[in-house]
């Protein structure tokens, strides 16, 4: 099936809906889902943002600036509680805190009519450690994208045909992705580590994660910044706002960043 082909197909199946709530992250398969609802729903399509202290500053900015531009009707659901379930940060994290968030969206996309809720996976995420998917087929959530058979590189090429600035953005996360199963999640972590990944994009870095081990913070950049890092003054004003966050050591992982890095605890244990 060509790109065409796919997007149409998205299309159809959207309008089939006849009315939509998009869970919308800010982030490049939900800012296209949100304007691929717009198109096909008009007003009766609505993007749910949940502002939780696992979403940093940067994405609720993202978030807002598409729904904007696309001109979808934008949600937003403060939640700064985290649930002991997600805090607890087992294996299946994901599964929890998927379908607690979810459970909120569901809850708004009622309030305003929506008759189904969507999310932006797509195929590529079956191919990875996904337990959050196993929630989403529970509460009944639909994945338009996997629907049309779209992976990401397709959805960054449309979304470039389609102006929207996110179609080179960075693959992200949410920030509880940086600690490691079994490590207990709090704000203050999650805060500290929001906090660091802004130093490195005001330095310019474009794909990059702060890995948190207890007080060890590990950073990732992407392979082609690496050599931006053997610089001294750099390294040493890096290690200077790390640490003043409130960890003890600031190390840099030799391989570069690697999505999903954490996931080798899960295949080591296994």
């Amino acid at each position: 099936m060509s790109l065409d082909e796919k997007y149409n197909e998205l299309i159809r199946f959207i309008i089939s809906t006849k009315s939509a709530a998009v869970a919308f992250s800010g982030g490049v398969d939900s800012s296209f889902l949100c304007h691929a609802a717009a198109a096909a729903l008009g007003n009766n399509a609505v993007a749910v943002t949940i502002v939780s202290p696992m979403l940093p500053r940067s994405e609720i900015d993202w978030a807002k600036r598409i729904a904007a531009l696309t001109g979808i009707k934008h949600i937003i659901v403060n939640e700064d509680h985290i649930d002991e379930e997600v805090a607890a940060n087992p294996r299946d994290r994901c599964y929890y805190c998927k379908k607690i968030e979810f459970a909120k969206i569901i809850d708004a996309a009622r309030e305003y009519n929506a008759e189904v809720v969507f999310d932006g996976s797509n195929m590529d995420d079956l191919n990875d450690y996904r337990p959050g998917l196993r929630a989403l087929a529970e509460l009944k959530v639909c994945s338009p994208l996997r629907e049309a058979g779209l992976n990401k590189a397709e959805i960054r090429e449309l979304s470039k045909r389609f102006s929207l600035p996110t179609w080179d953005k960075p693959a992200f996360a949410c920030l509880a992705s940086r600690i490691p199963y079994g490590e207990r999640i709090d704000s203050q972590k999650l805060s500290r580590i929001e906090k660091a990944e802004d130093f490195l994009r005001a330095e310019g870095f474009v794909q990059f994660r702060v890995r948190s081990h207890g007080d060890i913070a590990r950073i990732e950049v992407a392979r082609n910044e690496r050599k931006r890092f053997f610089d001294e003054i750099l390294l040493d004003r890096a290690a200077q706002k790390i640490k003043s966050l409130g960890f003890l050591y600031a190390a840099f992982e030799l391989e570069g960043y690697i999505m999903g890095s954490l996931n080798r605890t899960q295949e080591t244990s296994q």
